[in-house]
């Protein structure tokens, strides 16, 4: 049998065979005001630098409305913009790779593992190894496809968030532990740092959430009359600890949005701390004192990513109909970034 190498070279030989696969797709607002269509999708694609797509636009790769442009061609709204290439997209051609995992509960149905922060869980552009996914595929064989022909994967959890996630070794239980999380039976809590004091002690905030249409690399709240634009999502949070100018919270999903936390928290005007897709990674609260700003900047250092870690895990076993419950320690990064806020917020109180 050929290997996933194997398969991605054979694609690659290919050379008779003139058809393109789309890569990426996007539909230009309608009161999008001209601009050039590498600035354009810069805006759009996770991880690409302005270089290559100059080179997709020079070799020909980049379509607006079925035809080849070049990168100073103009985005108008209503244009459809696509990047086309010879070879399929990257994550279609999953490479086993040995990378260790840390596997916190395993059976012959499933196994719960506690990704670390950096780890991004499938493929996709900018990162078409060193997944989650590569790793387990390598240690595991016949994982199950889900229907985005995921080996394994019953859920996920953003790149630079840490915590557990439960995967799926066989084709019942990826359908009933999907069933699970489709119908909000399972059960998921976080512990994130938020900018701000958070006013009320627990609280939960609705707000169907969809893309942005000026930036698709972040997720907005939709209310009212645009709640359409988005899908339904509901946070319940409560607050752990406040620590001055940032507060510990414990967030409770009922539902399973892509961001729901960091745009949920944003939304109520308490950023994630460090979560630099939704502008964390900036002083938000505070003092325009030097000693604080250095202070902050030692936090960003310390914990150089959003401050959000899947800490539980609760779900009905697949084939015992057993619950079962997971917890995690919070990861150092973190924990090394609250305790400098306590000495901070201990300091403040003691006026010192």
């Amino acid at each position: 049998m050929n290997s996933k190498k194997d398969q991605r070279e054979d694609i690659e030989d290919q050379e008779e065979d003139e058809s393109l696969y789309e890569h990426h797709k996007f539909v230009a607002e309608v009161g999008q005001n001209p601009l050039r269509v590498d600035k354009y999708l810069m805006n759009f694609i996770e991880n690409a630098t302005r270089n290559k797509i100059q080179k997709a636009a020079k070799s020909g790769n980049i379509y607006v409305n079925g035809e080849t442009v070049k990168q100073n061609y103009k985005v108008k709204g209503g244009d459809t913009v696509q990047v086309m290439f010879e070879h399929p997209p990257y994550e279609y051609l999953l490479t086993p790779e040995d990378i260790p995992i840390d596997i916190v509960y395993e059976d012959d149905a499933l196994l719960v593992v506690n990704k670390p922060a950096g780890m991004v869980v499938h493929p996709g552009h900018g990162n078409y190894s060193g997944t989650l996914i590569n790793a387990l595929i390598h240690h595991f064989d016949n994982l199950p496809n889900n229907s985005s022909d995921r080996p394994g994967l019953v859920h996920r959890i953003d790149k630079d968030t840490s915590g557990l996630l439960v995967i799926a070794k066989t084709e019942v239980a990826m359908a009933h532990l999907s069933k699970q999380f489709f119908d909000k039976t399972s059960e998921r809590e976080y512990i994130a740092i938020a900018w701000g004091n958070i006013e009320d002690d627990e609280g939960t905030i609705e707000g169907n959430i969809g893309r942005n249409p000026k930036n698709r690399l972040q997720n907005m709240v939709y209310l009212g009359d645009d709640a359409e634009n988005g899908k339904p999502a509901v946070t319940h949070y409560k607050v752990l600890e406040r620590l001055g100018y940032v507060t510990l919270v414990s967030c409770k999903l009922e539902t399973g949005r892509t961001h729901q936390i960091r745009v949920h928290m944003k939304h109520i005007g308490h950023t994630l701390f460090n979560d630099e897709r939704y502008g964390g990674d900036r002083i938000l609260k505070g003092t325009t004192f030097t000693k604080y700003k250095q202070f902050v900047d030692n936090c960003f250092k310390i914990l150089p990513r959003q401050a959000l870690h899947a800490k539980t895990l609760g779900f009905e076993h697949p084939v015992t109909g057993e619950w079962m419950s997971f917890d995690t320690d919070i990861p150092q990064d973190m924990h090394d970034c609250i305790e400098k806020w306590r000495g901070y917020a201990k300091s403040q109180l003691e006026g010192n």
